[in-house]
C-alpha cells in the first residue's frame, strides 16, 4: 500500500500543466496580513513532500536482483525460486508483480544460455553413425527427437543429422542412443513386405521396442503405440503418430493411405522412398491385372529401353543430353521391373504417366525425324518390303528375338517361316565356318 500511495501522489505532482485550471487572482495575490518575507511563493518542486514524490528512495535504475549479477548456475537458480517466491506473494496483476514476471524470464533465458553456450561449440559431431552439423536457423517449428521438447533456435544450439535429419539440442546429444537410418539402409535397403506384422506386446516383454521403456495398453507407465509398418509397440518418445505410406499395402492392396508409424520407421521409409527396390513382377504379378497405368507405364519404360541404344551413340542427343531428362528415375534406362515407391505414388497419382509420355514423344521424335544418323539406323521389313522404316519401339512392329531384326507385326505373324535375316546368318556362318575347312 506505502508503493501504491507514493505513486499515486507521485503521477497527481506530475499531471499535464495544460490541464490545469487557471488559479484565481485571489490565491495569486498575496494578503496584507502576511509578511514580506513570506510573500515570495516556493516552487513546488523544492517542496520536502515532492522528493518522495518523485520516487528517490525506490531504486528504479539498477539491474534486477539476480539477472546480471549471479555468474554461475546455482545463483541463477537461487535468484529463479526468490524471484517465483515473490511473485506469489505480490498482489495479482498488479505492477510489481508484473515487473517480477519480467525479470523471472530474463533470469530463465540467462540460466539457458548458461547451460547450453553458442561458443566453443564444434560445427560437426559425429555419433553412432550420425554427421551431426550445427544448425544457424532461428526457427522455433523443430522438436528435439531426444527429449521431446521444443528447439528454440534463438537461444540454443542445435544439430541435424545430414544423413536422417535427425534433430537434437547440443545438450542431449551425448544421451542419444539410437544409430543412423541411413547406416540401416545402406547395408539392408530393403522393406518389410507383410503386411503390420503384430506379434504381440507380450513378445516385446511389454517395452518400448526402440528404448526398452516399460509401456502397456492402458497407459501405465506409458502409452504403447502401434507401428503400422514393423508391427511393433513403441512408446510416446519413440512414436509420434507420423503418417506415412506403407509400401506392403500399397503393393498387396494397392492402398496409399498413410498410417501411424514411428520416428525411426518414418526416418527409414523417407530415406527409401526413392530407391528402386520393389519388383513387381515377382511380389505381386496380377498387380498388372488390376491397375491398367502400370501396363502403359511398362511399355513406355520398354520402348525407352530400345531407344537407348539410339541416343547413347548419337552425337547430337549426347549434346542435347537427353537422357538427363530421366535422371530422377535413373532404373528406367537400365531396365523395366524395378520400382521405388515413390514410382507407385506417381502412379496412383498421374504424374508419372504424364512425364514420362512427353519423354517418350521427345526420344521418339529426335530419332524418327529430327535426327538423320539415327533415322539411318532404322529398318525395312524384309517380308513385305513395303512402308516406312521401322523402329523396334514402333507400335506396330514386331522385333526377332534372335537376330532384333523389325518387321510389321502383321507381316511377322503371318508369315509362320524363319526370320529371313536369321536364316541369312546362318548360311553366312556355314560358308564360313572353320571346322569345314579342315
Amino acid at each position: 500500500m506505502e508503493y501504491n500511495d507514493r505513486l499515486a501522489r507521485f503521477r497527481q505532482g506530475h499531471l499535464n500543466p495544460f490541464n490545469k485550471q487557471k488559479e484565481s487572482k485571489s490565491d495569486l495575490e498575496p494578503s496584507q496580513d502576511t509578511p514580506p518575507s513570506s510573500q515570495v511563493s516556493v516552487p513546488e518542486f523544492q517542496c520536502p513532500e515532492r522528493v518522495m514524490d518523485l520516487g528517490v528512495l525506490e531504486d528504479h535504475f539498477s539491474r534486477p536482483v539476480g539477472l546480471f549479477l549471479a555468474s554461475d548456475i546455482q545463483q541463477l537458480r537461487q535468484a529463479i525460486e526468490e524471484c517465483k517466491q515473490e511473485i506469489l506473494e505480490l498482489p495479482e496483476h498488479s505492477e510489481r508483480q508484473k515487473d517480477a514476471v519480467v525479470r523471472l524470464i530474463h533470469l530463465r533465458l540467462k540460466l539457458q544460455e548458461l547451460k547450453d553456450p553458442h561458443e566453443d561449440e564444434p560445427n560437426l559431431r559425429i555419433l553412432l553413425e550420425h554427421r551431426f552439423y550445427k544448425e544457424k536457423s532461428k526457427s522455433v517449428k523443430y522438436l528435439c527427437d531426444k527429449c521431446n521438447t521444443f528447439i528454440w533456435g534463438l537461444i540454443q544450439t542445435w544439430y541435424t543429422c545430414t544423413g536422417c535429419s535427425y534433430r537434437c539440442h547440443s545438450k542431449c546429444l551425448n544421451l542419444i542412443n539410437k544409430s543412423c537410418v541411413r547406416s540401416k539402409v545402406s547395408h539392408q535397403a530393403e522393406y518389410e513386405l507383410s503386411i503390420c506384422p503384430e506379434a504381440g506386446l507380450d513378445s516385446q516383454d511389454y517395452r518400448c521396442a526402440e528404448c526398452r521403456t516399460p509401456i502397456s495398453l492402458r497407459a501405465v507407465p506409458s502409452e504403447a503405440r502401434q507401428c503400422d509398418y514393423t508391427g511393433q509397440y513403441y512408446c510416446s518418445n519413440c512414436h509420434w503418430n507420423d503418417l506415412a505410406v506403407i509400401p506392403a499395402r500399397a503393393i498387396h492392396n494397392w492402398d496409399f493411405e498413410p498410417h501411424k508409424v514411428s520416428r525411426c520407421s518414418m526416418r527409414y521409409l523417407a530415406l527409401m522412398l526413392g530407391r528402386p527396390v520393389l519388383k513387381l513382377r515377382e511380389i505381386n504379378p496380377l498387380l498388372f491385372n488390376y491397375v491398367e497405368e502400370l501396363v502403359e507405364i511398362r511399355k513406355l519404360r520398354q520402348d525407352i529401353l530400345l531407344m537407348k541404344p539410339y541416343l547413347i551413340t548419337c552425337k547430337e542427343a549426347m549434346e542435347a543430353r537427353l537422357l538427363l531428362q530421366l535422371q530422377d528415375r535413373q532404373h528406367f534406362v537400365e531396365n523395366d521391373d524395378m520400382y521405388s515407391l515413390q514410382d507407385l505414388l506417381d502412379v496412383n497419382s498421374g504424374r508419372l504417366g504424364c512425364s514420362l509420355t512427353e519423354i517418350h514423344t521427345t526420344f521418339a521424335k529426335h530419332i524418327k525425324l529430327d535426327c538423320e544418323r539415327c533415322q539411318a539406323k532404322g529398318f525395312v521389313c524384309e517380308l513385305c518390303k513395303e512402308g516406312d522404316i521401322l523402329f523396334p519401339f514402333d507400335s506396330h512392329t514386331s522385333v526377332c528375338q534372335d537376330c532384333a531384326a523389325v518387321f510389321h507385326r502383321d507381316c511377322y505373324y503371318d508369315n509362320s517361316t524363319s526370320c529371313p535375316r536369321c536364316t541369312r546368318l546362318n548360311l553366312r556362318k556355314q560358308v564360313h565356318d572353320p571346322a569345314d575347312e579342315l
